[in-house]
């Protein structure tokens, strides 16, 4: 029986875990519909739950045709505009917008008023379209910069005064990497650079973290939300350095050959478990007890057949349609390959 291990970095943010907390507690309330403008995790089997308990998903055009509701704000954030709309249309906010992101909302409309002041510009280092820039960005009147890489700002004009941000999530690497190089440029033009790293510290932990977590394990099974950005991130991480890592979004995409030879005996004798900030534990100890039931009495028995027929397992029936996790589309939309092929 090999050694399953959660890694006990894993699972939901601090902003996560106080924005679900606040649905939770309004949820247990009666009467009035509680709405959550967009997803409020990047996880889909964490959305299905709070849904059961009555939360109702809603997007933005959606929002603008309420009137006298109650509605929850995310972790991510919301531009101005969103406020606006819920004054005019007598809408309730529930406001369990991450206090380091609204701190970040707050710096960056005052280095925007600053900038504007002196003729300079503000970059946010971050994924257009996001939720949580698209907040940032509307702390500007949507006149900030946003940038993904270096090879954007490579394209841009620095003989102005300019102020560099980053979305809370991003890569501190390339976040260096682009800040060294708009400073080089702003001294070559002679105008003022200011660099705020406003990276979430617990974020850029995670990855020395997980870095620290894969190295010591013989295969990593990754879950998350497939939409998650961060979950993108942290696998690719996971999986440069230790190729046998598996993502997948719950327990069902597991399959019993990933993790048994071809006698039916455990192919790794360490396995871990981790995640991204929107994966839930509860999801990450579910995934790891699917693995337990694929090595247990392995000595002969068909896997799965085994455990189709284990009664006292507190899996639900859904839970017999597995697929091979090697075979799943990656986060970036590319076909994961066999580990046992890969040379990395």
């Amino acid at each position: 029986m090999p050694t399953i291990t959660i890694d006990t970095h894993s699972g939901f943010c601090f902003g996560v875990v106080r924005a679900i907390a606040e649905a939770e507690r309004q949820l247990a309330f009666p009467g009035e519909t509680l709405y959550c403008l967009g997803e409020i995790v990047h996880n889909t089997e964490e959305v299905q739950r709070l849904e059961t308990l009555g939360l109702r998903i809603i997007g933005m055009e959606q929002f603008r045709q309420l009137e006298d509701a109650r509605v929850l704000i995310r972790a991510h954030g919301e531009p101005p505009s969103t406020y606006e709309i819920a004054r005019n249309n007598r809408i309730q906010l529930v406001d369990a917008t991450c206090p380091i992101v609204l701190k970040l909302q707050q710096r960056i409309k005052t280095g925007f008023e600053q900038m504007q002041a002196r003729g300079g510009q503000v970059l946010i280092f971050g994924k257009a379209g996001h939720a949580e820039v698209i907040g940032l960005n509307g702390q500007t009147g949507n006149r900030a910069i946003v940038v993904e890489s270096l090879q954007e700002v490579e394209k841009l004009d620095f003989s102005k005064p300019t102020m560099l941000f980053s979305q809370t999530t991003m890569d501190a690497g390339k976040y260096a990497e682009i800040a060294g190089y708009i400073a080089a440029q702003c001294e070559k033009h002679q105008v003022d650079f200011k660099s705020v790293d406003s990276i979430c510290k617990s974020m850029s932990q995670r990855a020395g973290q997980l870095r620290a977590f894969a190295l010591q394990q013989d295969a990593v099974v990754f879950v998350s939300g497939k939409q998650s950005s961060n979950g993108k991130y942290l696998y690719s991480i996971c999986r440069s350095y230790n190729p046998d890592t598996f993502f997948v979004s719950s327990a069902d995409e597991l399959a019993s050959k990933d993790f048994l030879d071809a006698r039916g005996r455990p192919r790794f004798a360490r396995i871990g478990v981790c995640g991204a900030t929107s994966t839930p534990m509860w999801l990450m100890e579910n995934v790891a007890e699917r693995i337990r039931c694929f090595c247990r009495g392995h000595a002969g028995a068909s896997r799965n057949a085994a455990f189709e027929n284990q009664g006292n397992m507190q899996e639900d029936p859904s839970s017999r349609h597995i697929r091979k996790a090697g075979n799943l589309p990656a986060p970036d939309g590319s076909r994961q390959s066999d580990p046992e092929s890969e040379s990395r």
